[in-house]
C-alpha cells in the first residue's frame, strides 16, 4: 500500500510538471526571444538618435564616437548616403537577431547580436524550472511517504488487531487514529471484541457453572446405582431405580435451566409449586451422602406451604446450599420454612465455624470461598434465585444460615393449621 500511494502521488505530480512545466518553458521561451529582438530594435533607434545628433552638430560621425555606445556582445553598421559604412563591433558567425531603424538624415542603423545569447538565457531559464520541478517531485514523495505512513500504520494495528480477536484474544484496544473512516473501522472491531468477550465469558461460566451444578447429582445418582448392583432385592432394585429416574429428571432440568440462564438471565418458567414436595426430594436424595459422611440433615417450620417459582430452580438452589453445607459445615443440617409478609422463606443452617468475617457479603461473589472450592455454587444459586424472582441471602454468618426468598400463595388444601412441626431426625 505503501509503495502504490508513493507511486500514485508522484505520477500525479509529474502529470502537472508535465503539463505546466512544458507550458511555461514555451511561454519563457518566446518571452526572452521576444525581449531580445526588442532590446535590439531599441538598440538600433538609440543608435540612430546618436547618428542623428551628431550629424547635425558636426556633419560627420565616426566609429571611434559610437563604440562606446554599442553592447561588446553586439555588431552595429550604421550606413550615410554618399559616406562608407561604419562597423562597430564584431560580426557575429552564426545566426543572430537584426535590428534596423532609419534616421532623419537618411542614415539606416543595422544593429545585430548573437542568438546564442538568447539560447543562453533560455538554458538558465530551463534549469531554474528543472530545479523547482526537482524540488516539487522531492516534496512529492516525501509528503507522500509520511501520509502513506500515516495511512499504512493504522492499517497494520487494525490487521493486528483482527488477527488477536480470530486468535482468540477479545482485548479491546480503544486506538484511534485521527482518520474518520479508520476510526470508524477502529470502533467496529473494539465493539466485535467486547460482544467476542462477552460470549467466552458466557461460555466459561456455562462451562463451570454445567461442571458444578452437574457434579453432585451424578454423585448421587452413581451411588443409586452401586446400590442397585449390590442388592437382589426386587423391591429395593425397583426403589432404587425409580429414585435414579427421578435424579435423571433433575439432571436433565438443570442442564436446561443452565442453558436458558446462559442465554437470558431473567427468562422464568415460573409456576405455583409444593414447596414440601421440592424439600422432600433434596432430602431423599441427600440423605445417603449425609449418612456416609455420620451427619444428619432434617426439615422443619411450616408445611403445605405453596410459592410462585421453578422447582427445578428452587431445587437446585436447595441443592447448592445442602452441598455448601456438606462440604464446608459441620453436624446436623436443618432446613427450616417460614413465612414473612407475602414471601415464603426457606432457611438452611448448620453446626459448623459459618462463615469467615472477611468474607461476609462476598461470599456470593464467584471465585470467592472460603475454603478450597471452586467459589461457584452461592453465586449459581443466587443467579438462578434472582432468575426466578426471588432471592437468596445470607442471614447469619455464625452459625451460618441462608435464607431463599420466594413469592407465596395461599395453601390450595391446608389439612391442618400453620404451625411449627418438630424436627424430623
Amino acid at each position: 500500500m505503501r509503495r502504490r500511494l508513493i507511486q500514485s502521488t508522484l505520477a500525479v505530480v509529474l502529470v502537472v510538471i508535465a503539463v505546466f512545466g512544458v507550458s511555461l518553458v514555451i511561454v519563457e521561451t518566446r518571452t526572452i526571444s521576444t525581449s531580445a529582438q526588442e532590446k535590439v530594435d531599441s538598440e538600433a533607434q538609440r543608435l540612430a538618435s546618436i547618428v542623428d545628433s551628431r550629424l547635425l552638430a558636426s556633419g560627420t560621425v565616426d566609429a571611434r564616437v559610437l563604440r562606446g555606445q554599442v553592447a561588446p556582445e553586439r555588431y552595429a553598421v550604421i550606413r550615410i548616403p554618399g559616406e562608407p559604412d561604419i562597423e562597430v563591433g564584431a560580426r557575429s558567425v552564426g545566426e543572430v537577431i537584426r535590428g534596423q531603424a532609419d534616421g532623419e538624415e537618411g542614415e539606416t542603423v543595422l544593429v545585430e547580436e548573437p542568438r546564442s545569447s538568447v539560447t543562453r538565457e533560455v538554458g538558465r531559464t530551463l534549469l531554474i524550472i528543472g530545479l523547482v520541478a526537482l524540488l516539487a517531485v522531492i516534496a512529492a514523495v516525501l509528503l507522500a511517504i509520511r501520509q502513506a505512513n500515516r495511512l499504512a500504520s493504522p492499517l497494520t494495528d487494525l490487521a493486528e488487531t483482527a488477527e488477536r480477536l480470530g486468535s482468540g484474544d477479545p482485548r479491546p484496544r480503544h486506538k484511534r487514529y485521527g482518520v474518520p473512516e479508520l476510526d470508524r473501522v477502529a470502533d467496529v472491531l473494539d465493539s466485535s471484541a467486547e460482544r467476542i468477550a462477552r460470549m467466552l465469558t458466557a461460555e466459561r461460566r456455562l462451562a463451570a457453572d454445567a461442571s458444578h451444578q452437574l457434579r453432585t447429582p451424578l454423585t448421587a445418582l452413581s451411588m443409586r446405582l452401586e446400590e442397585i448392583t449390590l442388592t437382589d432385592d426386587p423391591d429395593t432394585v425397583k426403589e432404587e431405580a425409580n429414585v435414579a429416574l427421578t435424579q435423571v429428571e433433575r439432571l436433565t432440568d438443570v442442564v436446561e435451566r443452565l442453558l436458558t440462564n446462559s442465554r437470558d438471565p431473567r427468562t422464568g418458567s415460573a409456576v405455583t409449586f409444593d414447596l414440601d414436595e421440592v424439600i422432600q426430594q433434596q432430602l431423599a436424595e441427600w440423605r445417603p451422602a449425609y449418612r456416609s459422611a455420620g451427619r444428619a440433615i432434617v426439615s422443619s417450620g411450616k408445611r403445605h406451604l405453596t410459592a410462585v417459582g421453578t422447582p427445578g430452580a428452587v431445587a437446585q438452589v436447595l441443592a447448592a446450599l445442602i452441598e455448601n453445607s456438606l462440604m464446608h459445615g459441620g453436624g446436623t443440617v436443618a432446613l427450616r420454612t417460614r413465612v414473612t409478609g407475602n414471601q415464603a422463606v426457606i432457611e438452611v443452617t448448620d453446626e459448623g465455624p459459618g462463615v469467615p468475617a472477611d468474607l461476609g457479603a462476598r461470599i456470593f461473589e464467584r471465585a470467592i470461598s472460603g475454603r478450597n472450592s471452586t467459589g461457584i455454587g452461592l453465586a449459581v444459586a443466587r443467579d438462578l434465585a434472582e432468575a426466578d424472582g426471588g432471592r437468596l441471602e445470607m442471614l447469619q454468618a455464625q452459625p451460618p444460615v441462608f435464607g431463599l426468598f420466594l413469592s407465596r400463595t395461599p395453601a390450595r388444601k391446608p389439612p391442618v393449621p400453620d404451625a411449627e412441626e418438630p424436627t424430623v431426625r
